[in-house]
């Protein structure tokens, strides 16, 4: 921006620009500030709903450290009840995750999670961007996370062939990938709603069919997710977020697959956003949930989860 007014001002010293040029020029910079100043904000507090992302972003130069923490099942019929004390005893999934802002709408992210001991890498980037005026009702931003595992390898190809194992294990079979569309809306103050159309890639599946319908496990699984937040108060929302799976093989299995359903409670304290939640999803990561949630809500198979986040500021705001 400096180099622009200094190129500016030595083009104004050998040329004639005239008054109404300057004063063109300057309304032209007055628009654009207008411009981002309609945009609307806080459509979604947070990263994530609770599994599912939202539209938001790290501010540019800042770090955001979260923890997200994920314990066993709650219910009896799910391998919970009081000698669990109800989950809390057992651990589904903890994830400690780091998300830098590059610009206002790039961010990149690493984890590590505990379930298969998973390492990913995301970036997130919103292109779109809702207007006050309501002329840009939406806004969208694209989502990518690959993961990779590094389990031993007994324990990654469980349950496959030795042989087969032998001659076709491969270091690309420990990765899998997840990309989605977020489409968001604040339809009012204290209503914001999301959609995710998402695909899912695994390298590797262990060979397995349903046989109710016949089909074969899918390395390529299609699935939508659908989230909100609702304002309760100033610092209390509601928070809740589904993924419809479309898969035959998950359909009507004998080994039951289930779609992920979140429900969660927001608290915003002193800057800091503070989420409680219950899901029936055992994986964090979008490469997880999606394919492999294989407990029910009906049977006791929800698990209380909670995040805490703390942003640094590592670059100076421009």
């Amino acid at each position: 921006m400096k180099f622009f007014y200094l190129l500016t001002l030595c083009l104004i010293s050998y040329t004639s620009f005239s008054q109404d040029d300057l004063l063109k020029m300057m309304e032209e910079n007055k628009s654009s500030s207008e411009k981002e100043f309609n945009k609307v904000t806080a459509t979604f507090k947070t990263l994530k709903i609770i599994s599912m992302q939202t539209t938001q972003t790290v501010g540019v130069g800042e770090l955001d450290f979260r923890i997200t923490h994920r314990f066993g099942n709650v219910g009896k019929k799910s391998f919970g009840g009081i000698h669990t004390l109800y989950g809390w005893d057992a651990i589904s999934d903890v994830r400690f995750s780091f998300d830098y802002g590059i610009t206002k709408k790039l961010q990149v992210g690493f984890a590590r999670n505990k379930r298969d001991e998973n390492l990913d890498a995301s970036l997130k980037y919103r292109f779109v961007e809702q207007t006050l005026d309501n002329k840009v009702p939406l806004s969208i931003c694209l989502y990518s996370i690959a993961s990779l595992t590094p389990m031993t390898k007994t324990s990654f190809y469980a349950g496959a062939d030795s042989a087969w194992v032998e001659h076709n294990a491969k270091f690309a079979h420990r990765m899998a990938y997840t990309t989605q569309l977020v489409i968001a809306s604040k339809l009012t103050d204290w209503l914001s709603v999301a959609v995710t159309p998402t695909y899912t890639h695994l390298n590797y599946i262990l060979a397995d069919w349903n046989p109710n319908n016949g089909a074969t496990k899918e390395n390529d699984i299609y699935s939508a997710g659908v989230g909100l937040r609702l304002k309760l108060s100033r610092s209390v929302s509601i928070l809740a977020d589904y993924f419809y799976v479309m898969s035959q093989f998950r359909k009507n299995n004998p080994k039951p697959y289930y779609n992920p359903l979140a429900l969660g409670l927001e608290i915003e304290t002193g800057g800091h956003v503070f989420h409680i939640n219950l899901t029936n999803a055992s994986g964090i990561i979008e490469n997880n949930f999606i394919p492999n949630t294989t407990d029910t809500w009906t049977k006791g198979g929800y698990k209380f989860g909670f995040n805490i986040s703390r942003v640094f500021q590592l670059a100076k705001k421009k």
